[in-house]
């Protein structure tokens, strides 16, 4: 029973980082166009009881800003340039689909220890 609930335990764990880590995709994928933003990058670790995930420290990501060119933008320096963002839109993408797919794994094993459960209670019940 306890292998269930531990099963059920850390789909939920790994269900809860998905979705702050597709919070924070949304995010970027939000300030593409910020001038001066750097993209955030969501990391796990273990949790204290050794079987479930947690989000780790979230980091901004130190690649170089894009150079823009408009000598009319009011950020724009002597020859024309301002820094935009350095967030890449497929990139992003690919990794809120794959954040989706892990979501959706967790979503089947929880669903999973859920239904064994309820059957193990059913057969006690007989």
């Amino acid at each position: 029973m306890t292998d269930l609930l531990t099963a059920a335990s850390m789909s939920a764990s790994g269900m809860k980082a998905q979705a702050m880590r597709l919070r924070h995709l949304s995010e970027n994928i939000a300030n593409a166009d910020t001038p001066g933003y750097h993209r955030k990058v969501a990391t796990f670790r273990q949790a204290v009881d050794g079987g479930s995930v947690a989000l780790g420290p979230v980091r901004l990501d130190q690649a170089e800003l894009q150079k823009i060119y408009d000598p009319g933008h009011p950020l724009a320096d002597d020859t024309g340039h301002y820094d935009g963002s350095n967030v890449d839109l497929v990139i992003e993408i690919a990794d809120a689909r794959e954040a989706q797919r892990s979501y959706e794994a967790n979503l089947k094993l929880f669903d999973q220890a859920r239904q064994m459960t309820q059957s193990l209670f059913d057969l006690i019940r007989r």
